[in-house]
């Protein structure tokens, strides 16, 4: 069985009919390393086999995001190479599901969201959910929001929009939310908001909010209260941070009462696009100052 660009191998049994397959796919867009750190987490917590791997040779720019190696006094130790790949997981109920994880491809674009596609068909998947996260002008001491989106009207009817139309820089999730929706299969996204003065730390706030909205959408029951535990630290760690320093104290302060004040008119109006203090183009503004701020090498 071969893909049309051969860019994949299936190499296991999807075992489960009409599979729900999320994707997360490092490298882009994963503001406080929320994609990678509820990865990470699933696939710790839940039991996986491999179905399917991408050759990443051929999508990967190995000079551009250079693999950490170890040297360890006179001989080099080991190498972490990345790996794309779709894995089986079963949750804490025995349901099966799907997980396409790895960097987001450098190269062959339209050949990898057409080998997802025809994966995904060859799988007889019934709903592809990718998770990202956006540096967000919001405090740490609110919630995490989450920006619903889909090629289904339908799925994303009921949630609240927080921002209007925008023109934001390409990346894979969303090429694969287009190319499934040309081949008829549902895909939807959520994109977590990451405080923008966190978005180059790790910040598993964001991580868990992606994981309650994947479970919220696809009864999917999936282990949170470690991850719960592991943001609850975090959060009385950057708590501990800012307060050490009296600017930092006054910049949330007017934070926070920017972000109530913008929550209120939403609430009140509904309409993202009559909100002033959230203006489209200073978002993509912070977007954009996040990807050339950020470190090209992937976060430990």
């Amino acid at each position: 069985m071969n893909s049309p660009n051969g860019l994949v191998t299936v190499v296991g049994d999807a075992d489960v009919a009409e599979p729900i397959l999320i994707h997360s796919l490092t490298g882009f867009l994963d503001a406080g390393s929320a994609g990678r750190i509820a990865v990470e987490h699933l696939v710790g917590a839940l039991p996986s086999t491999p179905v399917a791997e991408f050759d990443v040779d051929v999508l990967y720019d190995y000079r551009a995001r250079r693999p950490r190696m170890t040297f360890l006094t006179d001989h080099y130790g080991e190498v972490d190479l990345p790996e794309l790949k779709l894995d089986r997981l079963v949750d804490e109920a025995g349901r099966a599901f799907l997980l396409l994880h790895g960097p987001e491809p450098d190269f062959r674009w339209r050949g990898f969201s057409a080998d997802a596609v025809w994966l995904a068909q060859s799988l007889g998947v019934s709903l592809v959910l990718g998770v990202h996260a956006v540096p967000w002008p919001a405090p740490h001491t609110r919630p995490v929001n989450v920006t619903a989106h889909s090629n289904n009207p339908e799925l994303v009817s009921d949630r609240r929009p927080f921002v209007g139309d925008l023109e934001v820089p390409g990346h894979m999730a969303g090429l694969l939310e287009l190319a499934m929706g040309q081949a008829d299969i549902t895909a939807m996204g959520f994109a977590a908001h990451v405080p923008h003065y966190l978005s180059a730390s790790h910040y598993p706030r964001a991580a868990v909010s992606l994981l309650e909205a994947i479970s919220a959408q696809t009864g999917l029951l999936l282990p949170l209260e470690g991850l719960r535990e592991r943001a609850r630290e975090a959060d009385d760690d950057i708590s501990m941070q800012m307060a050490g320093e009296a600017e930092n104290v006054e910049a949330i302060r007017l934070l926070e009462h920017q972000y109530d004040e913008y929550m209120a008119r939403l609430d009140q109006t509904g309409d993202s696009d009559d909100i002033a203090e959230l203006d489209p183009k200073d978002f993509v503004d912070q977007v954009e100052q996040f990807l050339a701020d950020r470190d090209r090498y992937d976060k430990d």
